[in-house]
């Protein structure tokens, strides 16, 4: 199974998770997995998710989020999620997310998105 995510670390020692590709019950733990772990590893400041090239996520995803939140949350770091596409934003704004995880911002030029919602 090819790797649904990839983690880099930022000079000013944030990290950003980019999600690839679909996010679904076959991955959703290994994304889980790799914010968690880039999370405990690197014990940055912040951790962006950058959902960019997530092309779907499904319900199972939205929980791998949530635990990344959670695994953020305790370890007293800032969670942001960049780049969601508008009908992933409308899904995390309806779901109560959006407000969960706080600030959600394209950080783009203006590229868009391929994301399907939930």
């Amino acid at each position: 199974m090819e790797n649904s995510i990839r983690a880099t670390r930022a000079d000013d020692g944030s990290v950003t998770v980019t999600v690839l590709g679909e996010v679904d019950f076959a991955n959703s733990d290994m994304v889980a997995r790799g914010i968690h772990d880039a999370i405990t590893d690197w014990s940055p400041a912040a951790v962006r998710v950058d959902l960019r090239d997530a092309t779907f996520i499904d319900s199972t995803g939205l929980g791998a989020l949530i635990e990344g939140y959670r695994t953020a949350e305790a370890r007293g770091v800032t969670f942001e999620v960049v780049n969601p596409s508008d009908t992933f934003r409308r899904v995390l704004s309806v779901t109560g997310l959006a407000d969960l995880f706080g600030l959600i911002h394209d950080d783009r030029d203006e590229e868009p998105s391929r994301a399907s919602g939930v």
